[in-house]
């Protein structure tokens, strides 16, 4: 069996006893070269690597480990549990026999991410001399990009589905129509009377509806199947004005206060008009269904030096923390009328723009929904780029 191979510096350790101060001194010099080069090594990987004890004390941490669990100074003897709350049960470093453990965790400082934990004994594994390696992998891309993979399947799925639906919908709306048309040509041909006249109402009443379903069935395939955006250049103020206006009336039944001004020289971002109109339709009318009489409607808009942000914020019945995660889930509604699809149309448009919606509530206080544009600028930056 052969035997296990020596490097040089193990020769010269080994007798360490022999050396004199020159040699000794440049054994050290040797050393620490070596380690140095060792750290430049582990720095360079994404990869977190963190040495620990059997009480968790973090012995070694890498620059990477160091940024992802927050750990400003590496060697100040940090203990891991205290770091990563609630790891310490999942590990059990305490156990002697501790196999290979993998975790995935999310960890919220010092900022939210999700992290893929693989830990091994390290060295001897008995006794309170043991330790392990662990080495931490950001997968928040990962997951994110996998999530969203799910949420497109899934949202396809749906728009099949509705637009099947709207299909067979159509077909017994088109033959009611042509009926309807026939029965009101044969009461022309009848003498007129009190009763003919009341039936030419009711088939009129019948025409009506018909077409009010009709419209309804096409505005909705609109709505879950968005179009490639026509981008222009459009002045949001001007686009919030216009939907204001246009439920200026159902605001003022309602007994709801409108107030905001737009800061003036609000940069102009490129977008679809008529699908932004959608948006802040779509995200009025939820303000004022959530909001009693004499409730307040707030829309501020602000700019940083890429992005326009616009919040709409409403002193409503709030939104309960259990159902926030679940907004943008297609047939997810918390109204008794709601089809749950206003936010994902919503979150889509958005998507669409380059932009991103954000949502934040207290259950019986009130929400704002804050949209971000990028600027003109930057949209044209991003296109360039690629990014």
């Amino acid at each position: 069996m052969a035997g296990k191979k020596h490097s040089s510096l193990d020769k010269v350790l080994g007798r360490l006893d022999q050396l004199d101060e020159a040699n000794l001194h440049n054994l050290v010099q040797r050393l620490v070269r070596e380690r140095a080069m060792l750290e430049a090594v582990f720095n360079t990987l994404q990869e977190g690597v963190l040495v620990i004890d059997a009480a968790g004390v973090i012995e070694y941490a890498n620059e990477s480990a160091a940024r992802l669990i927050g750990l400003t100074e590496p060697t100040a003897g940090e203990t891991l549990w205290r770091l990563v709350p609630g790891l310490r049960d999942s590990l059990e470093t305490g156990a002697a026999d501790t196999p290979l453990v993998t975790r995935e965790f999310e960890l919220a400082y010092p900022s939210p991410r999700v992290v893929r934990l693989y830990m091994v004994p390290f060295g001897e594994t008995g006794g309170d001399d043991r330790r392990h390696v662990i080495i931490l992998s950001d997968i928040t891309a990962e997951k994110k990009s996998t999530a969203e993979l799910i949420e497109n399947e899934k949202i396809s799925s749906i728009l099949l589905l509705a637009a099947g639906v709207a299909h067979e919908l159509g077909n017994p709306l088109n033959s009611l129509t042509i009926h309807l048309q026939l029965i009101d040509r044969k009461m022309k041909k009848l003498k007129a009377s009190k009763e003919t006249r009341s039936l030419e109402d009711s088939i009129k009443i019948c025409r009506d509806e018909v077409t009010r379903l009709d419209g309804i069935i096409k505005n909705f395939l609109e709505a879950i199947r968005p179009r490639p955006p026509n981008l222009t250049e459009v002045h949001l103020p001007e686009v919030i004005g216009e939907v204001l206006s246009f439920q200026a009336k159902e605001l003022e039944d309602r007994g709801i206060t409108v107030d905001g001004e737009p800061p003036p020289g609000t940069p102009v971002i490129m977008a679809d008009r008529d699908q932004l109109k959608q948006v802040f339709f779509n995200l009025i009318k939820n303000a004022m269904e959530a909001m009693q009489p004499g409730g307040r409607l707030s829309l501020k808009v602000r700019t940083d030096d890429d992005s326009v942000y616009v919040a709409i914020a409403d002193t409503g019945s709030g939104i309960k923390a259990e159902d926030l995660a679940k907004l943008f889930q297609p047939y997810h509604t918390t109204k008794v009328s709601g089809h749950g699809l206003g936010l994902m149309i919503v979150q889509r448009i958005m998507r669409d723009h380059g932009g991103h919606v954000g949502i934040e509530s207290k259950d019986g206080v009130g929400t704002v929904v804050t949209l971000q544009f990028p600027q003109k600028h930057r949209r044209v930056r991003m296109l360039a780029g690629g990014n």
